[in-house]
């Protein structure tokens, strides 16, 4: 069966599937605000703030929270877009809690980032904590490898870790720059320590760089040594982070086989932070800009597969209506941290600025702000 829009019943949410969520009906469309003038009241808000308010708003937010948006985009495009509006007195970013700190970094100190949700973190981020990462680095240079390693975060991490990695002599990246960011680190040093997404830098390692998997081990926070011998660093040239994303985590190889079974001549095209397996059976892989512009470039009646957060899949399907977009999974996968921003927590955090009240700003110390800038501006300075 199919919408009228010929996507299969399941990929919106719609319908019960035996395969998903144990064969309970999911109708996929979050619940409308429980105050049916939220839209109104927001709307008002935002235009008596005027030109001193920019709203940003990443591609996994919810459609309520988006059509207040003034930039869309994935988090370091808008925390660049943040430090472009230095005449914005309230930056307020609806996205998770690392997001809101880039904004704070890259912008004016007279500037305000606001979280509307303080609750919307990131579970990737949260799995490199200051404190484990200072241990694994002291562990390195146990074992008389610190001046061989190069510190590598990917942007999905805190500020902190972003300054240890500009304190370390190490660099940012996103998945879009990945390769040039690991290039530039192989030139510094021997070997890379990535964090906190294994996925990421092992695709990258392996499918760009043409390393081997025996070329990567995984450094487990939660073992003495990160659960490696000393022989085992000293063989690799990638450590990678015990860390993922829980939403790109859940797609399987299965899922890939699933979706190619049902869909003849699908096209499958995946994020680069869905595991190893997952991405040698795409078609293609690529950041969430590179998403958008393929599909934006594909032909009218291909058929498309996309494994990445659902409210952009559902987006997408919308905006493309001549192309047949579906969710590579059976199973219902919104980003559950990046959902806590919804339309009466926008309201809240507009009206309070109207009233003169700045509610959950968000604010990085000026040494964090230093170290985690230096980090920035190498990935920055890449070619």
């Amino acid at each position: 069966m199919a919408t009228q829009t010929g996507l299969p019943l399941f990929v919106l949410g719609r319908g019960t599937d035996p395969h998903s969520e144990k064969g309970v009906d999911c109708p996929g469309e979050l619940p409308p605000a429980s105050d049916p003038g939220l839209v109104e009241r927001a709307r008002k808000a935002k235009e008596a703030l005027g030109g001193r308010l920019f709203v940003l708003g990443h591609h996994y937010q919810r459609d309520e929270v988006i059509q207040f948006a003034d930039v869309t985009g994935d988090s370091f495009k808008l925390a660049q877009q943040a430090a472009a509006r230095p005449e914005a007195e309230y930056i307020v970013f609806c996205g998770v809690h690392f997001m809101a700190e880039s904004a704070d970094i890259l912008t004016t100190g007279a500037q305000k980032v606001i979280l509307p949700d303080l609750a919307a973190g990131c579970s990737m981020a949260d799995m490199a904590t200051f404190d484990q990462v200072e241990e694994c680095w002291e562990a390195l240079e146990d074992a008389g490898l610190g001046d061989q390693v190069i510190p590598v975060t990917y942007m999905n991490s805190s500020a902190d870790i972003k300054a240890f990695c500009g304190r370390n002599g190490g660099a940012v990246c996103t998945s879009s720059n990945a390769r040039r960011a690991l290039d530039w680190a192989f030139e510094q040093g021997e070997k890379v320590l990535f964090l906190p997404d294994q996925h990421l830098g092992r695709n990258t390692a392996v499918l760009e760089m043409g390393m081997s998997l025996e070329d990567c081990v995984v450094w487990n926070p939660h073992r003495p040594n990160g659960g490696l011998t000393r022989e085992q660093l000293e063989r690799a040239r990638m450590i990678l982070w015990k860390g993922h994303c829980s939403v790109h985590g859940r797609f399987t190889a299965e899922s890939v086989d699933d979706v190619r079974a049902r869909i003849p001549g699908v096209n499958v095209l995946v994020h680069p932070e869905c595991r190893h397996e997952v991405v040698l059976k795409a078609d293609h892989v690529g950041s969430t800009e590179h998403i958008i512009k393929t599909l934006e470039a594909a032909p009218a009646g291909s058929s498309w597969a996309i494994g990445t957060e659902l409210n952009l899949v559902k987006r997408l399907a919308q905006t493309f209506p001549d192309k047949n977009i579906s969710f590579l999974d059976r199973t219902v996968c919104y980003c559950s941290t990046m959902n806590r921003i919804d339309l009466p927590h926008l309201v809240w955090a507009l009206e309070s600025l109207v009233l003169g009240e700045v509610v959950n700003q968000i604010t990085v110390d000026d040494d964090t702000t230093h170290w985690a800038k230096v980090a920035l501006d190498r990935m920055l300075a890449l070619p």
